[in-house]
């Protein structure tokens, strides 16, 4: 199938859509990034996606649909088009989109973050005119092309750990005429080559800030990143870099999360039945249910962050009912079942 011949039309009629209502939630409230966003073509950095279908499969994993303008033009344009996160990739396998193929579960590991935050993210780190800035987590493209259309291209290094998803990043920003710095490299260490930066802004999290940004930030200049940890709690920080090399700053509100930087993701810990056949026997009744911090609640979201500040190497997982934390660095394990007449029970070692 060929790509129709009004694409650039169709594109250019969501694109306002799309940017009128980013403005009217608020979003666009500076000229320049808006300008930006009506200017930028999503539509050429995402050429596939994966979206969820309306059933999983008979093992109770999400079936994710491949969507591009081959198989489904108006789905793949509309989507592009709309204020939504679209998952470009799974489990690090680049995907071949002229034959894409169905994904039964799998851990995301890159997509195009939906435009508001994308804007909102140069926003909060208050990236203006006359800056440069160093982009952690390259993904599609699309975040670096608004960049270059705000700031100009020379002012724009952006590195990607994947040198596949680089190599695609590359083609769609070269294509639209936009040549930032882009590199293959770590965001843990930065990119010395290109510092010192006047903003660092990291679209992947970390759990806990990395020395090199400190050391590649300008004096006065600010450092905007995610922190998170194996418990999925996550608290952006925006940070102003001192002269002697130290920073300080705020977490802000919000209920943002990205993902993990590979080198800070969680590891595997293996079978749970494993960590809990040394358990106790005998259980005892929690203070609190696991719900208070798994709740598909704000207060939960912020309640997690705090948590793994305490147990910062401690991870979660739900079989069945019960809920099992283990500690893959000091081997502690526990977990929590739900009683019949009182709160939830639970047995620990360790």
């Amino acid at each position: 199938m060929t790509m129709p011949a009004d694409l650039e039309t169709d594109a250019a009629l969501l694109r306002e859509t799309m940017t009128k209502a980013l403005a009217k939630d608020g979003v666009l409230a500076d000229p320049a990034w808006r300008a930006a966003v009506e200017t930028v073509p999503r539509h050429q950095f995402v050429p596939g996606f994966y979206l969820p279908a309306d059933e999983r499969d008979a093992n109770g994993l999400t079936v994710w649909e491949p969507v591009t303008a081959e198989l489904d033009y108006g789905r793949w344009l509309a989507a592009t088009y709309s204020d939504t996160t679209l998952i470009t990739q799974f489990d690090g396998d680049e995907p071949d989109w002229k034959a894409p193929v169905a994904r039964h579960g799998g851990a995301s590991t890159s997509s195009s973050t939906l435009p508001s935050l994308v804007v909102r993210m140069w926003a909060d780190a208050e990236v203006t005119e006359g800056h440069t800035v160093l982009e952690i987590g390259t993904g599609t493209g699309y975040s670096t092309a608004l960049a270059c259309e705000r700031l100009g291209s020379a002012d724009v290094t952006s590195i990607e750990v994947d040198p596949r998803r680089l190599e695609q990043a590359a083609s769609a920003l070269y294509g639209c005429g936009y040549t930032p710095t882009l590199a293959v490299a770590d965001g843990l260490y930065g990119y010395w080559p290109e510092a010192s930066f006047d903003r660092i802004v990291a679209a992947c999290s970390f759990r806990a800030v990395p020395p090199a940004l400190l050391a590649q930030t300008r004096p006065g200049g600010k450092i905007l990143l995610t922190l998170s940890g194996w418990l999925y709690g996550y608290a952006r920080v925006l940070l102003t870099v001192a002269e002697d090399g130290t920073a300080e700053g705020r977490l802000l509100p919000g209920t943002v999360s990205f993902m993990s930087a590979r080198t800070h993701a969680a590891p595997a810990f293996g079978n749970p039945a494993h960590w809990a056949a040394g358990l106790p026997e005998k259980p005892r009744t929690t203070r609190q249910s696991p719900e208070r911090i798994t709740a598909a609640t704000e207060e939960a979201f912020h309640l997690r962050f705090l948590a793994q500040s305490a147990v910062p190497d401690a991870q979660m997982t739900t079989v069945g009912e019960v809920v099992h934390l283990v500690d893959v660095v000091t081997g502690s394990a526990a977990t929590l079942t739900p009683a019949r007449t009182a709160g939830p029970c639970a047995r620990a070692a360790r």
